[in-house]
């Protein structure tokens, strides 16, 4: 007995008439009339009662009826269930992420997968960018948002997203009114960073965008992102972070675009090369949708969105230059 077979039953019963049956599955009546009484043959009960104007369900055909339907039922829902995980529709996926990626880019994407993938339980996790890749080697997580240089054997990285430094001061810095700010006005100013071994790849762009504006910054290490803004509330210096930390506002702090040439930060994605959940290759499709309609819309970096509301002039000058190790 095979699917088929309930499914020619079900239709013969639910018309009682092989022809409208047989209209209805797209095939002829007589191979229709054969594999109903082959079935009836396989199961030794007659389904039917025919007589030359009508055809009604025997007693087995009505409970034979409820059963098919119940089976042709579960084996549709079988089929979607099999089609919802193999199109990555259904599962559990565990991302990584440094934490700037949360300030704009992942908050977008992980908008459109829940209207997309609603069913899929997600574990996300804030990991710096060597124990992202530690995590993906080691199975703890399937896909990684990191800051570039990122590499491993075994992994597939893929950029997303390049982003400039935007200047963050004190509001009472004497930069702070200023439309943008050149590099080397910070000369003078403690810089608040992360250290290498925490952001290897943020690090390296901001001492080398330092040294040539023409000094060696002297650094301060905060212990987070937001330590790091609290600082810079309290006077104790200035930060050059990506772009994307406009959108956390915080007293006593104000963002003002680098004058160029601007240093760029780089976001990629990072998953195993040998990943075989299907969940996987349907999040990436997402990732690069979303990166693509934040390209396509045009929107005002902060750059240009400074530029343009900025009222007041910008001046020369600034404090003096020195060199630290």
């Amino acid at each position: 007995m095979e699917l088929r077979h309930l499914r020619y039953f079900v239709a013969v019963a639910e018309e009682l008439h092989f022809s409208r049956a047989a209209a209805r599955l797209h095939i002829a009546q007589p191979p229709l009339s054969q594999q109903i009484r082959h079935l009836e043959r396989e199961l030794g009960v007659a389904l039917f009662s025919r007589t030359r104007r009508r055809v009604e369900l025997t007693a087995a055909g009505r409970a034979f009826l409820e059963e098919s339907r119940r089976v042709l039922g579960q084996a549709e829902r079988a089929a979607r269930i099999a089609q919802r995980v193999g199109g990555g529709e259904v599962g559990q996926l565990a991302i990584g992420f440094v934490p700037s990626a949360d300030l704009d880019l992942l908050p977008r994407v992980l908008g459109a997968w829940h209207a997309r993938f609603p069913d899929v339980e997600l574990d996300l996790q804030t990991l710096l960018p060597a124990a992202q890749l530690e995590a993906l080697l080691g199975g703890s997580i399937q896909v990684g948002m990191v800051r570039l240089p990122a590499a491993a054997p075994g992994l597939v990285v893929e950029l997303i997203e390049s982003e400039p430094l935007v200047a963050v001061l004190p509001a009472r810095h004497r930069l702070a009114r200023r439309a943008e700010v050149e590099l080397a006005e910070l000369a003078g100013d403690t810089i608040l960073t992360f250290p290498r071994h925490v952001a290897p790849g943020y690090y390296d762009v901001l001492i080398s965008a330092c040294r040539g504006a023409g000094f060696t910054p002297r650094v301060f290490h905060p212990g987070s992102m937001q330590t790091n803004l609290a600082l810079v509330s309290a006077g104790l210096g200035v930060s050059l972070l990506p772009a994307s930390i406009q959108n956390l506002r915080r007293a006593g702090v104000v963002y003002r675009p680098l004058a160029a040439p601007v240093p760029v930060v780089e976001l990629a994605v990072v998953w195993r090369r040998d990943e075989r959940s299907p969940v996987v290759p349907a999040f990436l499709d997402v990732v690069r949708a979303v990166a693509r309609r934040g390209r396509a819309a045009g929107l005002p970096t902060p750059r240009a969105k400074r530029a343009t509301s900025a009222a007041v002039p910008r001046r020369r000058g600034g404090g003096p230059q020195e060199e630290n190790s």
